[in-house]
């Protein structure tokens, strides 16, 4: 009964990104053009694809489900973020913390691994062309992105019904603009051990696409290594680079972000934060648009197709 009112009457305080109310102004702006360029940009993408039958391959498939990932990640933090700083309110129900960790672990994880299924199509298309076609089809295409919401939510879900298992007396403050689950370890007064462990053990799920990807990679360098002609060699790095650039941005935020020590909280992490939160989702777009000439066909001729109608 004890658990069931705490849930129930149970608020957080998100301090905000730094917690300087200056600073927080600053941000506030700054995400008040993140958030819809974000949304603007990743909604072109698959509108893009979507209305340009020439690009309706497994890479382009790939692409317009991480921007509509991208689009529910930023959309799980942001929003709030604003409204309280609108409202002058900075709570958040104990429900919503939950949610909100739910989804961020579910959508990371569901991120990651339609990238590691990216690098995995680039690597057959480079080292087994003549294949390609009946390995990477509409079906494993299909398969693999259910298969990347099925883990992440998959690993999310113990995470959320642990923490909704443990008692928050105290201090309520979250020392970020989101609850992850660092922070609501950090607030609770139960034995947090195991959580921690499990923790550890999601970030382990979590590393297991930057494997993929990495292994991905090998086999294609491998492959293009052995190619005699420099214009194959640059042909296929060209057809990587934009794949390379988002994977590094993202798991370059996300290892600044989370590995490191759970008690640790610095003005480092909280720019790492919103780079990992806000910025990557809203450069994907603009990576993958600037460095495709197909993307760029495709984008050109969808806004023919308005300026037309």
């Amino acid at each position: 009964m004890r658990e069931e009112n705490q849930s129930s009457t149970l608020e957080f305080i998100l301090l905000g990104v730094t917690g300087q109310q200056e600073q927080e102004d600053f941000f506030f702006v700054l995400f008040l053009f993140i958030y819809p360029t974000t949304l603007i940009g990743n909604m072109l993408i698959i509108l893009a694809i979507h209305s340009d039958i020439r690009i309706h391959n497994p890479m382009y498939f790939f692409l317009a489900n991480l921007s509509l990932v991208d689009i529910f990640f930023s959309s799980v933090t942001i929003p709030k973020m604003l409204a309280n700083h609108l409202l002058g309110s900075k709570s958040i129900t104990f429900g919503g913390c939950l949610t909100q960790m739910h989804f961020m672990i579910a959508l990371a994880n569901t991120d990651s691994y339609i990238l590691a299924a990216m690098a995995y199509d680039r690597a057959v298309a480079i080292s087994r062309p003549l294949h390609y076609t009946t390995i990477v089809t509409l079906k494993s295409c299909v398969l693999l992105v259910a298969g990347s919401w099925m883990v992440g939510i998959a690993n999310s879900l113990p995470h959320t019904l642990l923490t909704a298992s443990l008692s928050f007396c105290g201090n309520h403050d979250v020392a970020n603009f989101y609850c992850d689950i660092a922070s609501l370890l950090k607030l609770s007064c139960s034995d947090i051990h195991f959580n921690v462990k499990m923790m550890y053990l999601g970030v382990g799920v979590f590393s297991v696409p930057l494997l993929c990807i990495i292994i991905s990679y090998v086999w294609v360098f491998s492959t293009v290594l052995r190619v005699p002609s420099t214009k194959g060699v640059l042909k296929a790095f060209s057809t990587c680079g934009s794949h390379l650039t988002v994977v590094s941005l993202y798991y370059g935020t996300v290892m600044g972000t989370y590995f490191c020590p759970l008690m640790k909280y610095s003005l480092k992490d909280a720019v790492l934060t919103v780079m990992y939160i806000a910025m990557t989702p809203m450069l994907n777009p603009f990576v993958y648009s600037l460095r495709n000439r197909d993307m760029k066909a495709a984008l050109r001729k969808l806004f023919s197709k308005r300026i037309s109608s």
